[in-house]
């Protein structure tokens, strides 16, 4: 008979704490799961779910209008806030069944409450007070939005508060220049809110490739959202019924709401973990190795709460590998390498493998393919927008290094060519592919010329 309560204890119910516990119960372990809030994690009930759910309500606003240049006619339309929060309570409740039932099925014990570590093997629910202990421990509490201090930073919301509004602002300040203040920014855009995003940056979207940036900037100007860069608000303060946003230059605005998306940081205080010996870096952030194991040899830690890659799919898959790591005597490294990734913006971006600058950095001969051009629904909507796409090659191995996309259905197509990417393929392969027409994703099989090319980082344009 075992000497613990559990073979494995899990901390934290979002997508890659739930699959673990899921698959290791299937695999006839004795496992347990406290989660102290709802099943389903930050994806499901308080980001990418809720939030998808809002980018398809916002976009309705651009379809009435486009639907008029194919000849319909589309009278007058009213959107309903109420409406859509209750909607979207609907599916995430749906989906945090779904979840729940999993574990059930696979005779997984759930704890709704925290758990703390009393000592490196032994857990005690906040709820009741009750002890547990297991032989391992799972840690994958998640992460949590980061709140900046910011004189009147109690006045102001966060990605959790933000799907749950009791009512739609008429205008809306957004602090922040990463993917959830690009999102949140186009959403409440489409919805009909004066909104205004400043971020202290040069550009949004650090880290992404620079047309990207340049062109979704200009895109969403365009469209009417301000967008105040190399800015800082100094202080946010209550003024008849409304809020005063004062930024560094001095000049001060009026909101209904200001959202601050200035990052997440893990969630890991309170949870005891100097008691159990699990080590922390200065954001927080549990201490792995390349397997996913902390300090202490028995305790692991996956997802947003080591504060690797921030997404859903990547926590999922390091829960995969800490199954085969812990119980399956196959110890298993997570691959970081070649994730495809979307910013659900209007238009859509989407993104795999290396920019055209760290491309640059990495390769003595790079070739450039481009081709930025109106999408057809676009001619005869009349809607100005373009879109881009681009291939970042290696010039002598002729294989490609990144691929990025601006515009329609940009996530669809990151996540196919993310295949393309994993199995190396060369451009000459792109190239020999026929072309389905019409789509934008044939100009992705049809640019057989680089546009420019760098050797030795300097650039070089086509003769």
């Amino acid at each position: 008979m075992s000497a613990y309560d559990y073979d494995l204890f899990v901390i934290g119910g979002g997508s890659g704490g739930v699959r673990a516990a899921r698959l290791a119960g299937a695999k006839g372990k004795r496992v347990a799961l406290a989660e102290q809030y709802r099943m389903g994690g930050t994806c499901v009930i308080r980001g990418c779910v809720p939030k998808k759910l809002f980018v398809y309500a916002s976009a309705y606003a651009e379809s009435f209008e486009d639907a008029k240049g194919f000849g319909w006619s589309v009278g007058e339309t009213k959107f309903d806030w109420a409406k859509l929060v209750a909607a979207k309570n609907r599916e995430i409740s749906r989906l945090e069944g779904l979840y729940r039932k999993g574990l059930e099925n696979s005779h997984v014990t759930i704890y709704e409450s925290r758990a703390v570590f009393v000592d490196a093997h032994t857990l005690e629910l906040t709820a009741t007070g009750k002890r547990v202990t297991a032989e391992k421990v799972l840690i994958a509490t998640g992460g949590k939005p980061h709140l900046h201090d910011l004189p009147g930073r109690d006045l102001c919301i966060s990605s959790n508060e933000v799907f749950d509004l009791p009512k739609l602002p008429k205008s809306l300040v957004i602090v922040g220049g990463g993917y959830i203040a690009v999102e949140f920014a186009n959403v409440f855009h489409g919805l009909g809110v004066d909104t205004t995003l400043v971020y202290r940056g040069e550009m949004i979207l650090r880290h992404f490739d620079g047309d990207l940036r340049r062109l979704l900037q200009e895109m969403m100007e365009a469209k009417g959202i301000r967008i105040l860069c190399n800015t800082n608000v100094s202080q946010v303060a209550r003024q008849a019924g409304r809020l005063a946003v004062t930024l560094d230059n001095g000049t001060e605005m009026m909101a209904d709401e200001v959202l601050l998306a200035t990052g997440r940081t893990p969630d890991t205080s309170g949870l005891g973990l100097e008691a159990a010996g699990v080590r922390t870096d200065r954001a927080g952030a549990v201490i792995v190795d390349d397997y996913m194991q902390t300090s202490v040899a028995h305790i692991w830690a996956v997802g947003d709460v080591i504060n690797r890659v921030q997404l859903t799919p990547v926590a999922i898959h390091e829960a995969m590998c800490f199954l085969k790591t812990a119980f399956e005597n196959t110890p298993t490294k997570p691959d970081h390498d070649l994730i495809a990734t979307a910013v659900f913006s209007q238009p859509e971006l989407g993104t795999v493998g290396l920019s055209e600058e760290e491309a640059v950095q990495k390769y003595a001969h790079v070739e450039i393919y481009r081709a930025l051009f109106r999408p057809m629904r676009n001619t005869v909507s009349g809607r100005d927008e373009q879109m881009l796409t681009k291939l970042v090659v290696d010039g002598d191995s002729r294989i490609v290094l990144g691929a990025h996309i601006l515009g329609p259905d940009a996530g669809e197509m990151a996540q196919l060519l993310g295949i393309a990417l994993r199995g190396r393929l060369t451009k000459d392969v792109f190239d020999a592919t026929m072309a389905l027409h019409p789509t934008a994703a044939e100009e992705l099989v049809t640019m057989y010329q680089p546009n420019y090319r760098y050797r030795n980082g300097k650039r070089e344009e086509r003769a």
